[in-house]
């Protein structure tokens, strides 16, 4: 039996698109490697992954779209890139690095254990739904507690610090992530007037659409806590 030619071309086509479409899932951290990787967030913005490695343990060859990194622990890595490139990387807790799409292995250098939350950019995500334009910048009304640790075209991250005792002025948010990094106990009164309690534990995650706030550290301690704010 004979083909057509045009048969045959979009046959190796679809095959062609399948097989790149199975080497882009079998790169999927969360595929490969379920034990190191759990999804705190996922939606049509994000996908935030929390990875916890042992001493030494071996992240194997996986991807990642352009990401957010919050550093739980302290950590020294080796990372050998796909093509074979390897250097050693290494993070204090706290420190929040953005990286583009990479596809990588990584093995620890500690004797320590690992834990950090990379916040997934996902690709090709819609634009934001219509809300309120941003008018009050936290930034630039309240600079002494809202730091800028980082900004690119994709997102601004803040170093947010709230001592105890101390209430930040109503500000606003686009959509964004809240990656806590100490023990807190906050309570924030929306734009519309409700009090919402916000007690945390070191390393908690949250998605927050577009948020009219103040924030009062009603907790014994400083509470410290970073927010990625999408553009």
């Amino acid at each position: 039996m004979r083909y057509h030619p045009y048969i045959l071309r979009t046959g190796c086509a679809t095959a062609l698109l399948l097989v790149l479409a199975a080497g882009a899932a079998a790169q999927d951290p969360l595929a490969i490697a379920p034990t190191l990787y759990k999804v705190e967030v996922d939606n049509a913005w994000v996908r935030v992954l929390r990875t916890t490695r042992g001493p030494h343990e071996k992240s194997p060859m996986h991807s990642h779209p352009a990401t957010v990194v919050v550093c739980l622990t302290d950590s020294r890595q080796r990372v050998t890139s796909a093509t074979g490139t390897v250097s050693e990387v290494s993070h204090k807790a706290g420190d929040v690095v953005y990286n583009e799409p990479v596809t990588h292995a990584e093995e620890s250098l500690s004797d320590q254990p690992l834990e950090a939350v990379v916040v997934e950019l996902k690709r090709n995500a819609p634009a934001s739904p219509a809300e309120p334009k941003v008018t009050l910048d936290p930034v630039k009304i309240d600079p002494k507690y809202h730091i800028v640790a980082l900004e690119n075209a994709r997102v601004r991250v803040l170093r947010t610090i709230l001592e105890p005792g101390i209430k930040s002025p109503l500000h606003e948010h686009p959509h964004y992530v809240v990656v806590y990094l100490t023990e807190l106990h906050t309570t924030m009164q929306l734009g519309d007037g409700r009090l919402v309690d916000n007690p945390r534990r070191p390393g908690e995650v949250a998605w927050r659409d577009f948020m009219k706030h103040s924030t009062l550290n009603v907790g014994q301690k400083t509470a410290v806590e970073i927010q990625i704010e999408l553009k």
